[in-house]
């Protein structure tokens, strides 16, 4: 605690004005790829012949390294972890990357799970995962314990989306989109043709003994541009205070191999990638049963862009995907005898989707220049999750399809360079089939033998966002967003009704659910340049039928007739609905302290909250706790050392059938060495970038009160990454 209030001390000092302001430098501008369909006008690619200009040029400066990553220039926060940071960070999974970013948080199942990615309280059903522009499949929005088939190993920039722009994605990512983006297709040359240049990626960790690494290569010849990557890590059981945590050893890697057509006015191209994972599943029962999960992800996606910049039309836009997803849930039947070792649940997921976008050449209204854009999507996803006995209520679910169909638009009008507005809708409609039992009332056993029958149910959720960003004086950016969004039911919240050992459950879906439907405020104030740079948000959003997985209290083991046994196992999770508000606010802000040696020291500091409750006052399950943070860094044209703390209070405010969790410090410390050399040959940028990640440095006792089983599962304990990337 003295750390946490010597840094609330440091915070407040800069923020009353105490300590003096370093020159003011300007920042390099964050290009932000995936919220709007409206995408700013940008030169053609050079012509093969001539020397094209890399993806990421920078140039050294002290104020570039460890900048904090604020942008202005969209209706509503978006979170951005640009390359530089992402080569730095010591994740390899995208909730661990984001796990500790104001307002997100992960679920932090296992290490293999990809611990996916939480915002403002709000998971699974509610936040979208997509990759350059195409979902990311899989099934880990039906499990917490289920991988993301997404690397930040193969990544160049890994967003955060919220507000209107979730528009463009579903009605899916009410909470929020997390967008990974890579060059697998190339959208120009990326150096001067014909060329080679690749990308070295490793690192080591000392808290499982683990080994990671990437090797990207880009190349070009004529108009034609080729992107290969390849990935792996290893990992054994990690170390928390006191011990290991048994079971939680992680094995995955991944290929991809792409292309792209170049020409004057746009780019044609497609790729295939493979993701593979075998992974241990930590906690009581994962341990006993030696429980693990096999995964197998292929997965083709293509798009493109035609700028004819005649006609009224300034751009056309197409994503197409197609995912192939297994996996098998292994484990032990009797933990008293290892031949009984095999398939206990298995998951598919084959799933189809597709995206056309126009943008409007922009048109004068006198009192605003507007810009258009419209958009169609499609897909379709065919689910199944058989058990590892014969029957038709085996399993989680029974074989379900789901088949999607939207179009949308999106408005912006520029009035002046200081004041923007957006309006966007989107029209949507769902039809899903699947089968599900009739339970009694109360949720527990009647004698009377339970009978799938089949359902046939429809949704057309609308939804509308209306935003505006007002530039103020002193580089200050305010924006204010409003909006309607309506959510359709997912497969698993309609149609489960079998155990799920992982997260020790016994899901019940519930095929009488209506659309979800969440009003939304947000308010935000922003600063992107000088030495004090900072970004506050508040929000309010009330929903209408918030659906969520309620704990009864009642056991159960492996089938319905099971749920009245104390002794059982699995907690029973019904799919419920109810009015709910959610209410919060995030901070994040860095300030450079003054000029030493080549470089600027400065402090750090981040705060976010989130309070959700039903409209009964009683409170929402599984909400992540208030969190506050600060530290001091320090950076020039190669060293970047940063030491940070972050302060998570106990969560008290815990629904029925939930426990309480404590709080946590989580002191984090890293140093890092950049080198750039002189380039060989335009568009070859070469660079070495060594460092050390110190996390969890007081080895605390960390549980992540969102996991299913933070009583039995710890967060690792203290480690140190090395690391290290080369560009040639």
């Amino acid at each position: 605690m003295t750390r946490l209030r010597q840094g609330c001390g440091l915070a407040l000092l800069w923020i009353c004005g105490v300590l003096p302001a370093a020159a003011q430098t300007a920042l390099p501008a964050i290009t932000v790829t995936a919220p709007s369909p409206i995408v700013r006008p940008r030169p053609a690619p050079q012509a093969p012949t001539e020397p094209v200009a890399p993806l990421l040029v920078v140039t050294p400066s002290p104020s570039l390294i460890g900048a904090l990553p604020i942008v202005t220039d969209q209706f509503a926060t978006v979170a951005v972890v640009p390359n530089e940071e992402l080569r730095r960070a010591p994740s390899s999974t995208l909730g661990d990357l984001l796990f500790s970013r104001p307002g997100i948080t992960g679920s932090s199942f296992a290490p293999g799970a990809s611990s996916r990615p939480i915002i403002r309280g709000l998971d699974v059903n509610r936040v979208g995962i997509v990759e350059n522009g195409v979902g990311a499949g899989g099934v880990s929005d039906l499990g917490e314990d289920h991988f993301v088939p997404v690397t930040p190993l193969a990544s160049d920039q890994v967003e955060v989306i919220r507000g209107p722009a979730t528009l463009r994605y579903g009605s899916q990512s009410i909470g929020g989109v997390v967008s990974s983006t890579n060059n697998r297709i190339p959208d120009r040359l990326p150096c001067g043709a014909p060329c080679v240049r690749g990308e070295t990626r490793g690192a080591l960790t000392s808290v499982d003994n683990g080994r990671e690494g990437g090797v990207l290569a880009d190349a070009a010849a004529g108009n034609v541009a080729i992107h290969a990557d390849a990935f792996g890590r290893t990992a054994g059981d990690y170390r928390i205070p006191g011990g290991v945590q048994p079971n939680s050893w992680v094995r995955t890697d991944g290929a991809s191999l792409g292309g792209s057509y170049i020409f004057d006015q746009g780019f044609a191209g497609a790729a295939i990638t493979q993701n593979n994972a075998l992974y241990a599943i930590p906690g009581l029962d994962g341990a006993a049963h030696r429980t693990r999960i096999d995964a197998r992800e292929t997965k083709f996606t293509s798009k493109g862009e035609y700028r004819p910049q005649a006609g009224g039309i300034d751009a056309v836009r197409f994503w197409y995907g197609y995912t192939d997803y297994k996996h098998n849930e292994l484990g032990l039947a009797d933990p008293l005898d290892v031949s009984t070792d095999g398939v206990r649940q298995t998951f598919t997921n084959k799933e189809h989707e597709g995206r056309v976008e126009l943008q409007l050449m922009p048109f004068d209204l006198r009192f605003a220049a507007l810009t258009t854009a419209l958009g169609v999507q499609a897909g379709r996803q065919k689910l199944d999750a058989p058990g590892d006995t014969p029957g038709p209520l085996s399993g989680l679910f029974a074989p379900n399809d789901n088949a999607r169909v939207a179009g949308y638009i999106f408005n912006e009008f520029k009035f002046s360079e200081w004041t923007k507005a957006q309006i966007a809708g989107r029209i949507e409609h769902v039809h899903l089939n699947g089968t599900t039992p009739d339970f009694p009332a109360d949720v527990l056993p009647d004698g009377n033998p339970l009978i799938a029958s089949p359902r046939n149910l429809a949704f057309t959720p609308k939804s509308v966002s209306v935003g505006l960003i007002q530039n103020l004086p002193d580089d200050l950016v305010a924006s204010v967003t409003a909006q309607r969004v309506e959510r359709a039911p997912k497969p698993a919240e309609l149609f489960s009704r079998g155990p799920h050992d992982a997260t020790a459950t016994f899901d019940i879906g519930n095929p009488n659910l209506n659309i979800e439907v969440a009003n939304s405020v947000e308010v935000g104030l922003r600063r992107a340049t000088g030495p004090l740079r900072f970004e506050a948000t508040a929000y309010y959003t009330r929903f209408s039928g918030f659906i969520f997985r309620r704990l009864t209290g009642v056991m159960c083991d492996e089938d319905f007739d099971s749920c009245s046994n104390p002794a059982g196992e699995l907690n029973q999770a019904v799919y419920s609905q109810r009015d709910a508000i959610f209410r919060g606010g995030e901070l994040q802000a860095q300030y450079d302290v003054a000029k030493v040696l080549a470089g600027v020291w400065g402090v750090e500091g981040q705060f976010d909250v989130v309070r959700a409750t039903f409209t009964d006052g009683t409170n929402v399950p599984r909400i992540t706790p208030m969190r506050l943070g600060g530290g001091v860094f320090y950076r020039d044209s190669h060293w970047l050392a940063r030491v940070s703390l972050i302060h998570a209070f106990a969560q008290n405010d815990v629904a029925p059938n939930e426990t309480p969790t404590a709080g946590y410090n989580l002191l984090k410390a890293e140093l890092s060495y950049t080198q750039k050399f002189a380039n060989a040959q335009a568009g070859m940028p070469r660079e070495v970038t060594l460092g050390l990640v110190g996390n969890n440095l007081l080895n605390e006792d960390i549980r992540n009160h969102v996991s299913y089983t933070k009583n039995e599962v710890l967060m690792p304990g203290a480690g140190v990454r090395a690391f290290a990337n080369v560009k040639f």
